[in-house]
């Protein structure tokens, strides 16, 4: 049986053979899709007609993934994910860091690229602490210098907007949740990206190093500590 029809989904993807296959398969579980041959009509379009979900592929004819995501960033998190035939650290470093939320290497498969965006739409359009065991009576929840208005999915820092992707603000306001204790990375792959088995490992680590990275420039003393061989925690820094 087809599900949420009502979401729309671009495709930027200058091989026809590849975008064909991806449309066809998201067509089939349900959703709504156009497909662009360049990142630059996939932005004209996002831009006159925003999507609830983008997939990117980095080397395109005209402006690359790269830009295109750097561009939507500005002013949207719509969930991202990008595609590439380089298998390197590098482009996958860059694209992680530039607020993509998943990367595929190709060749993919269809059917887990699929699983991937039927998560990311289940995530975005929860609240980011529903998967809380503790009922939620409160729209605003604190962290040492660090408040998060849960209704507007909005974090602010000494009258500061921190800007974070839904996948960053998800993952901050469950560790905020649980701040008492420290939080596994099966944990998180499961409540934050919907994963019920290691799938992508990387995931939730990139996600902290960039969140890391954003409480630095704001000047937060908040801080997420590694717990070795098990997950993270936060802590607080001393004066």
């Amino acid at each position: 049986m087809k599900t949420n029809p009502i979401y729309t989904i671009y495709i930027a993807e200058d091989e026809k053979n590849i975008r064909n296959l991806i449309e066809s398969f998201l067509k089939n579980a349900g959703y709504q899709v156009r497909a662009f041959a360049t990142g630059d009509a996939l932005y004209a379009q996002f831009k006159a007609q925003p999507a609830d979900l983008l997939i990117l592929d980095v080397m395109m004819p005209g402006a690359d993934g790269f830009t295109i995501l750097t561009n939507i960033r500005q002013t949207s998190n719509v969930p991202i994910i990008m595609l590439t035939a380089k298998d390197t650290d590098e482009d996958y470093i860059k694209g992680i860091s530039l607020g993509s939320d998943a990367y595929f290497t190709k060749p993919f498969s269809p059917v887990q690229l699929v699983m991937q965006v039927k998560a990311m739409l289940r995530r975005a359009r929860m609240n980011p602490v529903a998967t809380s065991k503790q009922p939620v009576t409160k729209s605003l929840i604190s962290y040492a210098d660090i408040t998060l208005k849960l209704n507007t999915l909005t974090a602010l820092c000494h009258g500061q907007t921190l800007k974070l992707t839904n996948t960053e603000f998800s993952l901050l306001s469950f560790l905020f949740e649980h701040q008492e204790r420290a939080v596994s990375r099966a944990e998180l792959l499961i409540k934050i990206w919907g994963y019920h088995s290691i799938v992508e490992t990387r995931a939730t680590d990139d996600t902290i190093k960039r969140l890391r990275k954003k409480l630095t420039q704001i000047n937060s003393c908040v801080q997420i500590e590694t717990v070795r061989g098990y997950g993270f925690k936060l802590s607080e820094k001393d004066d």
